[in-house]
């Protein structure tokens, strides 16, 4: 099989219905945990709505949703601290009793067993894409809890004239090639915010991210929307990138094939 573009064979290999690595029997939680797990889950719950209640005069949001829910590890959280009568003692004329009418979780797969009931489901085609029905969000809390990392970008390595190509891989091995010399949008992006020089500098062109990040907020119609993600600035940008995979409990080679996580970092300041 010919090699592809970094971006085309990321995104399947995580989110390709036959076989992706995010719809697998167990998902995400059968290989690491994140903050949205177990007791520090909790406490980032509460944290977000605390940022809510305080940028909005003491008011709960109407709406909360989580981008990349996972299983529904984070939106069983948060729903378990809007129900919290003490936490939001605060505001009692305004908060007691009060449950957001939605609370919604968003991913790729169909809604996991043993979901609480209060909790409303979205399949997302996964990526940047989100679900059509997804939109006019008013009032809202928007949590994209390492969503950015896993939607899939373009991947550029400088070759030895100085120009930035784009890489190229073999699905089942993972060996990179170089391809065309980067073109249009994404060398103009990887021009003003990820600028690199030497032989076999490579860059992940956060276009994609940046664009999904915009086609998120243009759901919203009020409200307060958080990223939470690994990421960088243009006064730091790693000169050698950040594509990486986990499977297992460990850090692993990234292969496109399914069988692992592949993430790399959010240039957060574009």
């Amino acid at each position: 099989m010919d090699p592809v573009p970094w971006r085309e064979a990321w995104h399947e290999a995580l989110y390709a219905a036959d076989r992706g690595f995010y719809v697998a029997a167990g998902g995400p939680a059968a290989h690491f945990t994140t903050a949205t797990h177990g007791p520090s889950g909790a406490v980032l719950a509460r944290a977000l709505l605390r940022l809510f209640v305080e940028g909005h005069g003491g008011r709960l949001p109407t709406v909360v949703v989580d981008v990349g829910a996972g299983r529904g590890e984070l939106v069983t959280h948060l729903l378990d601290a809007l129900a919290d009568p003490v936490e939001w003692a605060v505001s009692p004329t305004r908060n007691r009793g009060k449950v957001p009418t939605r609370v919604v979780g968003v991913d790729v797969v169909e809604r996991p067993d043993g979901l609480g009931e209060r909790v409303e489901w979205h399949r997302s085609p996964g990526g940047a894409d989100l679900p059509n029905d997804l939109t006019d969000l008013a009032d809202a809390l928007v949590v994209a809890h390492e969503w950015l990392d896993v939607v899939p970008c373009t991947v550029a390595e400088v070759d030895g004239s100085g120009t930035l190509r784009e890489l190229l891989v073999d699905r089942a091995s993972g060996d990179e090639t170089p391809g065309a010399p980067l073109t249009g949008a994404d060398l103009l992006w990887a021009e003003r915010q990820w600028p690199v020089g030497r032989r076999g500098a490579r860059v992940e062109v956060g276009r994609a991210r940046d664009e999904a990040w915009a086609g998120l907020v243009h759901r919203v119609r009020s409200g307060t929307l958080v990223a939470v993600d690994y990421g960088h600035l243009v006064s730091g940008r790693p000169d050698g990138g950040t594509l990486t995979a986990y499977a297992s409990g460990r850090r692993t080679r990234p292969v496109p094939d399914g069988s692992c996580d592949l993430t790399a970092h959010v240039a957060m300041d574009s």
